[in-house]
């Protein structure tokens, strides 16, 4: 089977949360349900399909083989196998043993060339933790279980992209992980991601760590000492990258169109910005593995979930972006 013909595989995600939900509305609103497997529970995604009153059948998998894409159908691949699905809302060791199983199954998809990617719906980092699953986000395990030496988070939309150099940590622990080689890490798999988005010699902006990207050392001299010099190399390997410019308005120029790609410090400097915009219109993208995985920019929304309000715009952006990168694979790009 060719790469393009091959399913995309969708995570419900935490079975408390909204990702059950919008998995189910991005497919019906969407059309992908017609080469899309859904990796998770039968019985979390059919009462996720009783609570927006979809007149669809869910359609139990043993194997991907299994799939017939039958129209009014969505297939589901059962990774977990809950007799009573958790209560919505709640954080439930059982949640984030099924959204992890659901994932580690996606990868492993994956990696044996079964699906063209993976898009992964929300889920609870503290879940996750009491199911003793010692894994701070998605980016993380996705690196793990994929076999991935380096990775980063791109997160955006059609108007502007980051990638960040440190992730899921304390701020405190993120000025010490904003070494010399997280720099060109971070720099490198910008380039190459905002390439992948179908930019040519892509203008990469590296945002500076301290206010006023240190002021020429009065403020802290990173920039000084890592940053510029990490900018300097990455020019010396061909990347079009400037910098260390200003946090507060490298994503105004940015969005004014004299950058490609913004290169953040830490997850709030560059994340802040884009999901200011609007959570429906963004997408996280983790450059450096050896699949496709994107995802919608927001989390569980436990404190809607359950009552079929959730709004399955970034997840059908998701797709969208998966969709565009698997090409871009093809292609050579990624």
């Amino acid at each position: 089977m060719t790469q393009n013909k091959l399913p995309m595989a969708i995570t419900m995600g935490d079975p408390s949360g909204i990702g059950p939900e919008i998995t189910v509305k991005a497919l019906i609103e969407s059309g992908a349900s017609d080469r899309s497997i859904v990796f998770g529970c039968p019985r979390v995604m059919e009462r996720a399909a009783r609570m927006v009153n979809a007149d669809i059948e869910i359609h139990c998998l043993k194997s991907i083989d299994d799939a017939r894409f039958a129209p009014g159908t969505i297939e589901v691949l059962g990774t977990s196998d809950l007799d009573t699905p958790p209560p919505m809302g709640k954080v439930s060791a059982a949640g984030g043993q099924a959204a992890f199983r659901a994932i580690k199954t996606s990868i492993d998809c994956a990696l044996a060339g079964d699906v063209s990617g993976i898009v992964t719906a929300p889920i609870h980092k503290e879940a996750l933790s009491v199911a003793g699953i010692k894994y701070p986000g998605h980016t993380e395990m996705l690196a793990d279980l994929g076999g991935a030496d380096k990775v980063a988070m791109l997160l955006g939309n059609e108007e502007i992209r980051t990638v960040l150099v440190t992730i899921h940590c304390s701020l405190s622990d993120a000025i010490k992980g904003a070494d010399y080689d997280a720099q060109m890490d971070a720099i490198r798999l910008a380039h190459q991601g905002a390439i992948a988005l179908g930019f040519e010699n892509p203008r990469v902006a590296v945002a500076g760590l301290n206010p006023h990207a240190g002021e020429g050392g009065l403020f802290g001299r990173e920039e000084i000492e890592i940053i510029s010099p990490a900018i300097k190399a990455a020019q010396a390997e061909g990347i079009n990258a400037s910098g260390p410019w200003p946090g507060d308005t490298v994503f105004m120029q940015a969005r004014r169109g004299y950058f490609d790609i913004v290169v953040a410090q830490y997850h709030d400097q560059g994340l802040i910005p884009v999901k200011y915009m609007g959570l429906e219109k963004g997408v996280n993208i983790t450059l450096g593995l050896p699949f496709v995985r994107t995802s919608p920019d927001h989390g569980t929304a436990f404190d809607i979930a359950g009552t079929g309000r959730a709004d399955a715009s970034s997840l059908i952006t998701a797709l969208n972006y998966a969709d565009r990168l698997v090409a871009a694979k093809q292609e050579g790009k990624l």
